[in-house]
């Protein structure tokens, strides 16, 4: 079964990726290789590495939900405008949070596609 929304939770550091739809969630963690080298902009290239693989972790998924910190939130947005511009199709909203729970994250994505994307809310029995 594939399942078609996800919010990914992204700092600099580790990323939470969680593929839902209405009766479970599919959980990645993305986290950053640290390897410091006495290079100019190594730190650059790290961030970069970092933020390719969240993308690839993306990979599959028709609409995403981001979510973090503004600041995260912000040079993400612009590695994918810069450098996976088809990434940047998939990308449904951005939401300025903390650090959340899995289950917060995916109650705060339910809440962002019911709203704003038109995904059926699960059924209450």
């Amino acid at each position: 079964m594939s399942l078609f929304h996800a919010v990914v939770w992204v700092d600099h550091h580790t990323a939470q990726v969680l593929q839902f739809d209405a009766a479970q969630v599919l959980e990645k963690q993305v986290k950053a290789h640290e390897h410091y080298t006495r290079q100019h902009g190594s730190e650059v290239r790290s961030e970069h590495e970092f933020f390719g693989a969240v993308c690839d972790a993306m990979q599959g998924i028709t609409e995403v939900l981001i979510a973090g910190s503004h600041t995260a939130q912000a040079d993400f947005r612009h590695y994918v405008e810069k450098h996976r511009p088809e990434v940047g199709l998939r990308i449904a909203g951005w939401e300025t949070t903390g650090h959340l729970s899995a289950h917060a994250l995916v109650a705060l994505a339910r809440r962002y596609f019911t709203k704003h994307a038109g995904m059926a809310a699960p059924m209450k029995t």
